[in-house]
């Protein structure tokens, strides 16, 4: 059984259990039972976390160490940045437009408010600043992506100046860059029963009334997160790419499922990296530095949620907003995905952030937290998807997308299968 079956078998059988466990009432045996599926999903998204810093640090050591020069270390990252930050601010204009036209917050005045207390956003200035390193070690123990990115990327680019000391530390990296990717396949081979535990704590807490309440809410991100999934994306890949969707999104289903269920596209990334180099055939060289990049400042469906988010908030509390405010909007939201972590609930913090510039009250998002949850794992796939296609489309302009590996016919081998029972799979690098 392919290991997408076992996912969505776990998923279903966690979803089950977890709404008879709400039905029994979270005591005595039934809370601990929450308490042992709490635990053994926090122990798969852990393991997860932990190959994130290791992978990318290696990963992208090895890609920019392979460039033969900076202009092409420039020209990735210049496309990279630009397609991502391209699809950022279609993603939340759609979700503007679909909102203005459903008027969510129309008529929901009876939604009762919970208490809601915003982290601090850093300024765009700290963001910037806090981009390039000065402790290194420090960077990669406290999991600050963007830092981590700088330093591999200086340290790749140093090695293919230093000859033969630099070519000897290069198959180092390449060693271990291996070694990471065999243990993140007996770790993926264990995402099913990770599911499991993390449907199951999950619906054993989801109140559906409180669905109900904001059921145009829900319903309208939804549907914006459907529309940018299956019409922005394709478009991308079939014009720029000439890549079909459909192969693509064969090839991500297994991992599109892995980001819906840990709701982090950080903890994701070392499923979505092994997918993007193995089965799209995505060089290690673009796939190293996209991926990484996209988990840390591509947020497109968290932009989507921002948008109706912010309508939605305006319409509540009768407060008009102007086109000027929309471009505000638009333009908030796309700066403040870039230094947010990857995490569950980030889209929050940088909701504080976009209501606070267009004048609107941050305790409007206490209305909104009911049902969060559900949508950050919604959105989170539709962000993982977008890290796949802007590295497909990048490797694809490079001419470093190997299209024998994308067009291979068995789409069922997943990430957390040995590639090495069918060469097709291999790694394109």
């Amino acid at each position: 059984m392919n290991l997408t079956i076992r996912i969505l078998i776990g998923m279903a059988a966690g979803i089950i259990v977890g709404l008879v466990l709400q039905g029994l009432g979270v005591t005595g045996l039934a809370a601990f039972l929450v308490d042992v599926f709490d635990v053994g999903g926090r122990i798969f998204v852990a393991s997860l976390q932990l190959m994130v810093v290791p992978l990318v640090l290696v990963s992208l050591i090895c890609g920019a160490s392979s460039l033969s020069d900076g202009a092409s270390l420039g020209r990735l990252g210049g496309k990279t940045l630009g397609l991502y930050l391209a699809t950022t601010a279609i993603a939340i204009s759609i979700a503007l437009t679909i909102a203005l036209a459903i008027s969510p917050g129309e008529g929901a005045g009876g939604i009762p408010q919970q208490e809601y207390v915003p982290r601090p956003a850093p300024g765009l200035k700290d963001v910037i600043v806090n981009i390039f390193p000065t402790n290194p070690i420090a960077a990669m123990a406290e999991g600050k992506m963007l830092q981590v990115i700088v330093f591999a990327l200086l340290v790749g680019v140093a090695i293919t100046r230093a000859g033969e000391a630099g070519a000897r530390i290069k198959t180092f990296f390449e060693s271990v860059n291996e070694i990471l990717m065999q243990l993140i396949m007996m770790l993926i081979n264990l995402a099913p029963y990770g599911i499991f535990c993390l449907m199951a704590r999950l619906f054993s807490e989801v109140g559906w009334e409180q669905i109900l309440e904001l059921a145009k809410y829900f319903f309208t991100v939804v549907a914006a997160l459907v529309i940018h999934l299956s019409v922005v994306y394709p478009t991308i890949l079939v014009l720029l790419a000439r890549v079909s969707p459909v192969t693509f999104f064969g090839k991500m289903r297994s991992t599109m499922l892995v980001a819906f269920s840990t709701s982090s596209s950080g903890a994701t990334l070392p499923v979505t990296l092994r997918a993007v180099k193995e089965r799209l055939g995505v060089d290690n060289r673009v796939a190293s530095f996209s991926v990484p990049l996209g988990a840390t400042i591509n947020m497109d469906g968290t932009a989507i949620m921002q948008g109706v988010a912010t309508v939605f908030i305006a319409q509540f509390y009768g407060i008009d907003l102007v086109f000027t405010d929309f471009l505000m909007v638009v333009l908030t939201a796309t700066l403040a995905s870039i230094g947010t972590a990857a995490v569950p609930g980030v889209g929050l913090i940088t909701l504080a952030m976009v209501l606070n510039q267009v004048g609107l009250p941050v305790e409007g998002i206490a209305l909104i937290i009911g049902v969060d949850r559900l949508l950050d794992m919604m959105r989170t796939a539709v962000n993982v998807s977008g890290d796949a296609t802007v590295a497909t489309t990048v490797a694809s302009s490079e001419d470093m997308l190997d299209r024998e590996i994308l067009n291979s016919h068995d789409t069922t081998v997943d990430p957390g299968q040995d590639s090495a029972k069918d060469p097709t799979t291999g790694p394109a690098a």
